[in-house]
């Protein structure tokens, strides 16, 4: 079976002009066949990742009266609880399809709310703070204090590879909020519906997203460009980073925004086949204007999209996704 690329980012992080411009090609060549690539080397403890795995786990894990706590009314997929029935993603991609089963907790740009926020909702971002676990929040700040670190290199490796100066895209992501979305994917004692995933097929509506996920059974796979989808294993030490809608505007398509689902787990698995996973998007400003990059259109290759603002592109494929009683008009 075909893989995705796994991509040692040390050279880049570490390394001579040589090693740097050496990663950003295969980097690059990665986000044109596919979409996809594993990084390593990327410098961010496994510890951060761990302990945030854990608090997520626990507070799947409450009673569903404690979850909806942390729960918002207004457009619900921007922070805050999601339980389970009210998304179904591959709405912007394939049509409309069942509700995906799976439930997320969401916050948005940690890096302003004060470090020990008290439970309830942050005065800073609007995030809602649980009560429990006690751990969550700082937890999952310092884990989003890393990967939003982490983007900004994943920035500049970007340009790189778009053969554009290393600072290109600094002006459009200086001002980035950033979302972190922890997923819980739960035993399925019922069979699902005809044609229900645990997260159906769609594109993400950003520029990267940085995934950490577990091996639990039933897991993410990658559509390659001949339509075959293939498994992506984790790797412990490794991040699953993939192109969204934004950037592959930005390129004209020379990068692929991946088509991706989450599968359901056999019905005949053994042991436990929950799951959880952490989804951080990079974003870019809310204002940043997505039109062609100059690298990447000529009077042979012409832009595809006329230019549109991050803002309001994320807004729609929002609408798409909730069902219509829950969509908020633009």
């Amino acid at each position: 079976m075909p893989e995705i690329p796994l991509i040692d980012i040390a050279p880049f992080r570490l390394g001579s002009d040589n090693d740097r411009q050496r990663t950003a090609r295969a980097f690059g060549a990665a986000f044109e066949q596919v979409g996809f690539a594993a990084i390593a080397g990327h410098g961010v403890a496994d510890a951060l990742a761990a302990r945030a795995h854990a608090a997520a786990a626990e507070f799947f894990a409450l009673p569903t009266a404690d979850k909806m706590a942390a729960a918002i009314p207004e457009r619900i997929k921007v922070r805050g609880y999601m339980p389970f029935g009210i998304e179904s993603v591959a709405r912007t991609y394939a049509g409309e399809t069942p509700p995906d089963l799976c439930e997320a907790l969401v916050f948005s740009a940690m890096h302003l709310d004060p470090d020990g926020a008290p439970p309830g909702v942050s005065a800073a971002t609007g995030n809602i703070v649980p009560a429990r676990p006690a751990d969550l929040f700082a937890a999952y700040r310092a884990y989003f204090l890393a990967m939003r670190e982490l983007s900004g290199l994943l920035f500049r490796l970007a340009a790189l590879a778009l053969d554009l100066p290393e600072g290109h895209f600094g002006p459009h992501v200086d001002r980035r909020r950033g979302k972190l979305r922890t997923v819980h994917y739960p035993e399925q004692p019922v069979a699902p519906l005809p044609g229900q995933l645990r997260y159906g097929a769609h594109t993400d509506f950003g520029s990267l997203t940085i995934l950490r996920q577990d091996d639990a059974p039933g897991g993410l796979q990658a559509q390659f460009k001949t339509g075959e989808w293939v498994d992506v294993r984790p790797t412990p030490g490794t991040f699953v980073v993939n192109a969204g809608d934004l950037m592959a505007r930005w390129t004209n398509d020379r990068w692929r925004s991946g088509v991706h689902r989450v599968i359901n787990p056999p019905r005949d698995a053994h042991g436990s086949t929950r799951r959880v996973s952490l989804v951080f998007f990079s974003e870019v400003n809310e204002d940043a204007m997505i039109e062609c990059l100059p690298t990447c259109h000529s009077a042979a290759n012409p832009a595809k999209y006329p230019p549109i603002s991050a803002e309001a592109h994320r807004l729609r494929k929002i609408d798409i996704s909730m069902p219509p009683e829950m969509a908020v008009p633009s």
